[in-house]
């Protein structure tokens, strides 16, 4: 598995977007136009930018790849099966993870306000105990939560506190990487060998 991270995108401007929307096939240059605003447009272009660096560095792909959706929103790669790859950005950063196997990435603001009520709605009594005098650990808990249904497909389930207990997560590796001097959290999971 290796994992691609384009960050700095506070310089990145409405130029430089119109100057990558070109680079985009027709497909993904329409999907990045749906979304309103700039953000939106600019996430949507850059992760595909960064895929297509990852699959040129890691396997030699230079042409563009075709996404297929699967259940809950998943991509593959319709020309390239045999490779996994995942998506994900928030306002710091944009991350793309591929594998030769399933993999799932997530990256997070540390600038992101979380409420209480999220807290107790997503972490369980030892994951909110595991967080007292440490707010950042919210999003290294919370990521590689992301990251589990990333991988597996399936979407967000209603028992978040159950996530990442080892009856969950015995076939899966993580990695965590904390960038909060940078703005952002990423966690990838992979299924093990």
């Amino acid at each position: 598995m290796r994992l691609f991270v384009r960050d700095n995108l506070a310089g990145y401007t409405q130029e430089d977007l119109d100057t990558d929307m070109v680079l985009l096939p027709r497909w993904r240059r329409e999907q990045a136009l749906r979304y309103r605003h700039f953000q939106g447009r600019r996430d949507c272009a850059l992760s595909y930018l960064l895929l297509c660096q990852a699959l040129e560095e890691e396997y030699g792909i230079t042409e563009k790849p075709t996404f297929v959706i699967g259940g809950h929103g998943k991509p593959s790669l319709l020309e390239y099966p045999h490779i996994h790859f995942n998506l994900s950005h928030c306002a710091k950063a944009i991350a793309c993870a591929v594998a030769d196997r399933p993999v799932g990435v997530d990256v997070e603001s540390t600038e992101r306000k979380i409420s209480d009520a999220l807290i107790r709605h997503t972490m369980s009594p030892q994951e909110q105990e595991e967080m007292e005098g440490d707010p950042v650990r919210f999003f290294h808990l919370w990521t590689q939560k992301e990251a589990l249904v990333k991988l597996r497909g399936t979407g967000l389930q209603d028992n978040l506190h159950d996530l990442l207990l080892p009856h969950n997560t015995a076939d899966v590796e993580f990695r965590t990487e904390d960038h909060s001097d940078r703005g952002y959290i990423i966690s990838t999971a992979i299924l093990k060998t």
